[in-house]
């Protein structure tokens, strides 16, 4: 049997990819400030990366509880869905497939983000002690109040809302966040997690939550257009487990009894390291899922190569080179050079570092 390449076509769940080089899901802060509303410019944006096998967006709250930074979309009002539409549509012109990432940040958020300056929620009121930007500035995060367990019904009616409306508006699938630090991640976790009700305690029990958001979404989307993502051995966003092989290997035996799409995984240190802990193991994670397994952090064009060629990995989630190579499949099937990233307009602004990097084929000309 011949083995695959990044290159090659790949079927996840019921749809069919051209290539395993996907989008990750990248926070840039360009949402319309009046509504947290997409618009035109992220429209040309996700366009002009459409070559990519799959594009995961950046994470888009599923309320207003749910938001966490200044500038980021939500998925909630009908302005949100409309802006979304111009988005999948100008996607789906240029012949790609684009999934939404349903978000909740929890603790990770700020009172002046929250409606009337409430209160950030979360599974325990433990603070965060990591920042977040209001719109101004990096200001600390804000002590959140603990969820009451009648709420927990509220939080999962949110992101079968949520579905329904990316389903509105033109989507191909969704994306479920639980990863990083935020509201899902910090119910898996024992740091975060300091309930003695039905959702605290017991790994079990610190994993219900995730298992009625999944019984929520599937009743909505077919299985196989939903994702799934999380970070088992990040500390990103003041995050930590006593025993993370043991809590996220239960998270992932769950998620696979409902036939999701793909499992997308950060390998190490969201955005840092790739080391692991002792004791730690992607691969025995990964052997617990069913599907496709999505490989992430800091992959480069060997590191994806040798992971895809070796059936380490079907697909490889590419972040930053896709915010400053639109068309990075192209770059990378033809080994090409890629654009130097300007880390100054990653957050927040207009066009500049956003839809006015070049083209391979732009650069050769010039």
């Amino acid at each position: 049997m011949t083995a695959q390449t990044l290159f090659d076509g790949l079927r996840m769940g019921d749809l069919e990819l051209p290539n395993r080089v996907v989008m990750a899901p990248l926070t840039r802060n360009r949402a319309l400030p009046d509504g947290d509303v997409p618009h035109t410019l992220n429209a040309e944006y996700y366009a002009q990366r459409a070559s990519a096998g799959l594009i995961i967006s950046e994470a888009s709250q599923i309320s207003p509880e749910g938001k966490g930074y200044a500038w980021t979309p939500g998925i909630y009002s009908d302005a949100q869905v409309a802006g979304w539409r111009q988005v999948t549509d100008a996607v789906h012109a240029r012949g790609g497939r684009i999934f939404l990432q349903l978000w909740h940040v929890g603790r990770v958020s700020h009172t002046s983000l929250q409606p009337n300056g409430q209160a950030p929620v979360a599974p325990s009121a433990l603070a965060a002690e990591t920042q977040t930007f209001d719109g101004k500035a990096l200001v600390p995060t804000s002590t959140p109040r603990a969820l009451d367990t009648s709420e927990m019904a509220r939080i999962v009616d949110d992101y079968r809302k949520a579905a329904i409306n990316a389903k509105r508006a033109g989507f191909d699938g969704i994306e479920l966040h639980a990863a990083n630090g935020y509201l899902l991640d910090q119910f898996l976790r024992d740091s975060s997690n300091r309930r003695t009700d039905a959702y605290g305690g017991s790994i079990e029990n610190r994993a219900r939550l995730l298992v009625e958001v999944l019984e929520a979404l599937t009743a909505i989307w077919p299985a196989g257009r939903i994702g799934i993502r999380f970070s088992p051995f990040s500390h990103f966003n003041d995050i930590s487990d006593s025993d993370p092989m043991a809590t996220f290997g239960y998270a992932i035996a769950k998620a696979n009894e409902f036939g999701l799409a793909y499992l997308h995984l950060v390998e190490g240190e969201t955005g840092g390291p790739r080391e692991l802990p002792e004791g730690a193991s992607i691969a025995a994670l990964r052997a617990l899922f069913k599907g496709v397994y999505m490989a992430n952090n800091g992959y480069d064009r060997d590191l994806a190569t040798s992971a895809v060629v070796a059936g380490e990995a079907d697909l490889v989630a590419f972040g930053r080179p896709f915010i400053a190579n639109p068309d990075l499949v192209e770059r990378l099937s033809q080994n090409a050079g890629l654009n130097e990233l300007d880390r100054d307009t990653l957050y927040g602004g207009g066009a500049r570092g956003y839809t006015d990097y070049p083209a391979h084929k732009a650069t050769i000309a010039a």
